[in-house]
């Protein structure tokens, strides 16, 4: 599996950012390095919204553990890895030199990295302490998850490391150094945490989208939209799905939820902050969020069917002209 993520890091993730420049600069007819602003913010596959597509008992009954395992390592991951493409547009863009690219990616992503583990591990060991000593109640994990995630931001943020990325491999760590009871409760976590975090993040986007700025991009970020829907991450992932293990049916899947959420909105106000607040970048990086918000909503429960469906036929079909069957 690590040797899969990767794939889907080195070779998708900055392909799918490439493909965003080149439909923004073709749909809206801007300058190359706003382009490049724009496709490194809406790359990354968000892990909140891919959440509702593999994690619950529907998703565990209709979609195999490998196809989930993927896309939630992917999301998880891609979110903070996706700052260095963010940095390198900015060199691009800003005055930001090549060293400061790189050493700016090397600190956020190696201090992330650091911060996760540490406190995630500590968490764990924490926790196994206290239920030796009978120092704790029973009760639901939910606060528990929430205050490391809470202290692991905090962490971040005052030594200026990626939190997003931080947080992710925090919960690898508490994941990989707790116990097997605590491992049952895992999904149960996972979805108690992104309707926790989800809800206000999208409760504020909906009060602020500028639907002036949407108007006046006019039909090109509709272009650009269904552009990005359609073409930034599907045909990546179908022409990789020999290395991954996929099949079409598995690539189909795949290809279509990797949804553009909550990182893209915070890569944009970074670039934002120092590149200018342009309003096309974030008229079109917000339409872009919302429209794949949505289209992925709404399709996440028909689209588990259809595949179940599908993975049915395929069974049938295989066991009819097995020899065993004639």
């Amino acid at each position: 599996m690590p040797t899969l993520d990767l794939l889907l890091l080195v070779v998708v993730l900055p392909a799918m950012a490439l493909v965003s420049t080149g439909l923004a600069m073709w749909a809206l007819g801007i300058p190359f390095a706003l382009a490049l602003l724009l496709g490194t913010a809406i790359c990354p596959t968000d892990p909140v919204l891919a959440s509702a597509a593999v994690t619950g008992d529907p998703a565990e009954e209709d979609l195999p553990e490998h196809d989930r395992q993927l896309l939630s390592l992917e999301s998880g991951a891609n979110d903070g890895l996706a700052l260095p493409l963010v940095l390198v547009a900015l060199a691009v863009a800003t005055p930001l030199t090549a060293g400061q690219v790189a050493t700016e990616a090397l600190w956020q992503i190696g201090a992330a990295l650091v911060v996760g583990v540490v406190g995630g591990v500590a968490a764990a060991k924490a926790l196994h302490l206290a239920e030796r000593h009978h120092d704790t109640e029973k009760g639901a994990m939910l606060m528990y998850t929430l205050l490391l995630a809470i202290l692991v931001l905090g962490v971040s943020g005052l030594i200026e490391a990626n939190g997003v990325f931080a947080s992710f491999v925090a919960g690898l760590a508490f994941n990989l150094a707790s116990s097997g009871s605590e491992r049952k409760t895992e999904v149960e976590i996972d979805e108690a945490v992104n309707q926790f975090a989800v809800l206000p993040f999208f409760l504020a986007l909906g009060a602020m989208i500028p639907w002036g700025t949407w108007a006046e991009l006019g039909w090109g970020a509709v272009w650009l939209t269904v552009g990005v829907l359609v073409l930034r991450r599907p045909p990546l992932v179908f022409a990789v799905m020999k290395p991954l293990g996929l099949g079409v049916r598995d690539a189909a899947y795949h290809g279509w939820f990797g949804p553009v959420g909550v990182a893209a909105v915070f890569y944009l106000t970074e670039e934002a902050s120092r590149a200018g607040a342009d309003p096309v970048l974030l008229g079109a990086g917000t339409l872009v969020v919302v429209a794949s918000t949505v289209a992925h909503g709404v399709s996440a429960a028909p689209g588990r069917a259809l595949f179940r469906a599908a993975a049915e036929r395929g069974r049938a079909t295989t066991s009819s002209s097995s020899p065993s069957s004639s």
